[in-house]
C-alpha cells in the first residue's frame, strides 16, 4: 500500500484528490496539510511514501517544504503540483528534490499514475515538458562552473546526459545510439550516482547550469 500525504491550502482540492486516491486498491491517503509547515510536520510524523505538494500555499510554500522534506526524509517522495505548466516554482521544487511535477488539471488517471511512478523512484515529468520548463527558467541564470563530478563521467555518460537534457527518453536514447535499453539504463544509473542526483530533473538542471546544453538545442 502506497501511503500518500496531501498538501494543499484548498480543502475542496484535498477532498477531490482523497476520493480519487482512496478508490485505488494500492493507494491510501494518510494525512492532509493546509500549508507547507503542516506538510513538513506530518511528513516527519507519518513518513508517507509520497507527498502530493501544491507549490502555491500561504506561509511556508511548497518549494521550501519540499526542500525540508527531501533533505530530512530521503525515503519520502514529493510530487509537485502547480496550476501553471510553465512555472519557475516548479523548477525550484525540482532543484529542491521533488521527484516529479503535474499540472493540477491532470486527469484522475494521470494523477494516480504519477503517484505510482514517483513511488517507484522514477521521475513523473514528461521529458520534453521537463526540458521546456528548465530551458525557460534556467536561461536567465549565468552558467556556473561545471561541478567536479562531471569530470568523472565517461564520454558515453556525458553524451547520454546531454541527450537526457534534450528531452530524450531512455528508449529514444537506446535507438539513437544503437544500444539496448538496459545498457542505457545502466549508464543513467551510473551518471546519476556520480552527479549525486536523484532523478532526471536534477540531472537536466546540472546540464543546463554547466552549459553542456543551451535552451533551444
Amino acid at each position: 500500500m502506497i501511503a500518500v500525504l496531501l498538501a494543499d491550502d484548498h480543502a475542496l482540492v484535498r477532498t477531490g484528490f482523497k476520493l480519487m486516491l482512496d478508490a485505488q486498491p494500492d493507494l491510501a491517503v494518510v494525512g492532509e496539510a493546509a500549508d507547507g509547515e503542516q506538510a513538513v510536520e506530518l511528513s516527519r510524523r507519518l513518513r508517507p511514501d509520497v507527498v502530493l505538494m501544491d507549490l502555491h500555499m500561504p506561509g511556508m510554500d511548497g518549494v521550501r517544504a519540499t526542500e525540508l522534506i527531501t533533505t530530512e526524509l530521503p525515503g519520502v517522495r514529493v510530487l509537485a503540483l502547480s496550476t501553471f505548466d510553465l512555472d519557475e516554482n516548479v523548477v525550484a521544487a525540482l532543484r529542491a528534490g521533488a521527484d516529479g511535477f503535474l499540472p493540477k488539471d491532470v486527469s484522475p488517471e494521470e494523477l494516480i499514475e504519477g503517484v505510482r511512478v514517483v513511488h517507484r523512484g522514477e521521475s513523473a515529468v514528461a521529458p520534453r515538458l521537463l526540458t521546456r520548463l528548465i530551458g525557460t527558467f534556467v536561461r536567465t541564470t549565468p552558467p556556473r562552473t561545471a561541478p567536479a563530478e562531471l569530470s568523472g563521467l565517461t564520454e558515453r555518460e556525458r553524451e547520454i546526459l546531454v541527450l537526457i537534457a534534450r528531452g530524450r527518453s531512455n528508449a529514444e536514447i537506446a535507438a539513437g545510439l544503437a544500444v539496448s535499453p538496459s545498457t542505457v539504463k545502466n549508464h543513467v544509473t551510473s551518471l546519476f550516482a556520480k552527479l549525486g542526483v536523484r532523478d532526471r530533473a536534477q540531472a537536466v538542471i546540472i546540464a543546463y547550469e554547466a552549459a553542456l546544453i543551451h535552451p533551444g538545442e
